[in-house]
């Protein structure tokens, strides 16, 4: 991208709210991977303004049970680890890798009583329990408080984390210092009642309807429908179902809930998802860290372009597009944008996160990962048809579309999701200064994208030492 001549000063100058009719303050999407996207991820990234997709592969009732648990969350400070004064050492630093916070609150009857962080267990047997190595030194705090002055607060007691609870003593969650800073830079994306927003997807198989109208109930706030190739007519059917689910939902209660639909690579699948019921249509097919597509079948198109045609046929019907794959950098996020993206969807690179579902896992050489897997592999596949018969099951698992597990690595600079947040964000900030464009719509269309030789792309990247 070639820079502007620019009036914006800062980058903080420039506002990311998403273009694509859902409006979230940042233009950032968690792909519904099973891997990846849970309630932990979907809180997570529903404080800093994004939006998660929980999976179509997790059961109606336990998405159901997940986004109440969403909705119920603060909106402002983080849902904390709880463990009891019981609960052994070795069981509290076991779920130190769900969240990135670092600390295990001790909960006693509703009520914070103690802190357990790593140094606490340095040295303790691992069946010790918990109230036996807790630090007591609680800072407690109102959850009516600035994020400033949870930050002094904390600066002025030396303490990592501040605990906030309700006028009864029972605890609300927990901010650390670099939340507060968050906190004061990032604004949530809430829903109309002001809880925390979540979507949830739906596939074009078995009880579309059904499962539509339970997640609307739910209070689901955007329904994505999804498929490996999005420009077929099953997907225009089921399209047409939800959409008919979605207005009588809308009719009863005046809430209306976006449809995502996808993926499409092409100016006509726009079109006619479009037509079928589709607000916005998810762009991407063979770009994903954990797709085949294009080396097993050559299908596909590069990711830019595909974006960039695709949003421009959006623009003209009034939909708009999300950029789904192909994201290894910030760079990634920005271009989509350029290309007129409204949000930007992130699946692998999320999954090596402290957040994402997976369990917290180590090799050989002490490096910790977590396990991700495409939602055409053989793994997603067997888990998808696991209502049907062996032998069903065994013949679906024969075509693989997609790597069925691969090591996601937590970088030990930016382990959370939160941590590439802030990564993307400057990035994407970034961008919009050197392109003059204080809103999406502008970076659109200012932005001057040029192709780029392999040579001039190596060029670009930084050096970690020194290259004598």
């Amino acid at each position: 991208m070639a820079p502007n001549r620019s009036a914006v000063a800062s980058r903080m100058d420039v506002d990311l709210t998403s273009s694509d009719g859902i409006g979230t303050p940042l233009p950032l999407v968690v792909a519904n991977m099973t891997a990846i996207s849970g309630r932990r991820m979907a809180e997570t990234i529903a404080r800093r303004g994004g939006i998660a997709v929980l999976p179509q592969d997790i059961p109606t009732d336990y998405v159901q049970k997940s986004i109440d648990r969403v909705k119920a969350a603060h909106t402002v400070f983080d849902t904390p680890v709880r463990v009891d004064p019981s609960t052994t050492v070795g069981e509290a630093m076991a779920l130190l890798g769900k969240r990135s916070h670092g600390v295990v609150i001790v909960v006693e009857d509703g009520r914070p009583v103690g802190v357990v962080s790593p140094s606490e267990a340095v040295g303790v047997d691992r069946f010790a329990q918990v109230h036996e190595v807790m630090t007591t030194d609680l800072t407690v705090v109102d959850p009516s408080l600035s994020p400033k002055e949870v930050f002094d607060t904390l600066s002025a007691h030396h303490q990592k984390v501040a605990v906030a609870t309700s006028p009864d003593g029972t605890l609300l969650g927990i901010m650390t210092s670099k939340a507060a800073l968050r906190a004061a830079l990032y604004s949530p994306a809430l829903d109309p009642s002001g809880h925390l927003m979540v979507g949830a997807a739906v596939g074009i198989n078995g009880d579309v309807a059904g499962r539509a109208e339970r997640l609307l109930h739910a209070r689901a706030d955007v329904l994505v429908l999804d498929t490996a190739h999005g420009h077929q007519e099953k997907m225009l059917d089921a399209l047409q179902v939800v959409q008919q689910v979605r207005d009588q939902f809308a009719a009863a209660t005046g809430r209306r809930v976006s449809l995502v639909a996808g993926n499409v690579v092409t100016p006509e699948a726009v079109h006619d998802l479009a037509e079928a019921g589709a607000d916005v249509l998810k762009v991407g097919v063979g770009p994903g860290a954990m797709c085949t597509t294009r080396m097993q079948t050559g299908v596909g198109r590069p990711q830019f372009s595909a974006v960039l045609d695709c949003a421009e046929a959006a623009r003209s019907i009034g939909r708009s597009v999300w950029a789904d794959g192909g994201v290894r950098h910030p760079r990634d996020v920005a271009l989509a944008l350029a290309a007129g993206a409204g949000s930007v969807m992130i699946g692998s690179w999320f999954a090596g996160t402290h957040e994402s579902t997976g369990a917290l896992l180590t090799d050989a050489s002490g490096r910790h990962y977590k396990e991700s897997f495409g939602m055409a592999s053989a793994r997603a596949v067997k888990s998808r048809t696991r209502q049907q018969s062996a032998f069903d099951r065994a013949r679906a698992a024969l075509f693989e579309e997609g790597i069925s597990s691969s090591k996601m690595y937590l970088d030990p600079s930016r382990p959370g999701v939160e941590d590439l947040v802030d990564w993307i964000t400057s990035g994407v900030r970034s961008a919009c200064t050197y392109a003059g464009a204080r809103t999406l719509p502008e970076f659109a269309e200012k932005a001057v994208v040029g192709v780029q030789s392999p040579s001039g792309y190596d060029e670009g990247r930084p050096l970690a030492q020194s290259w004598q």
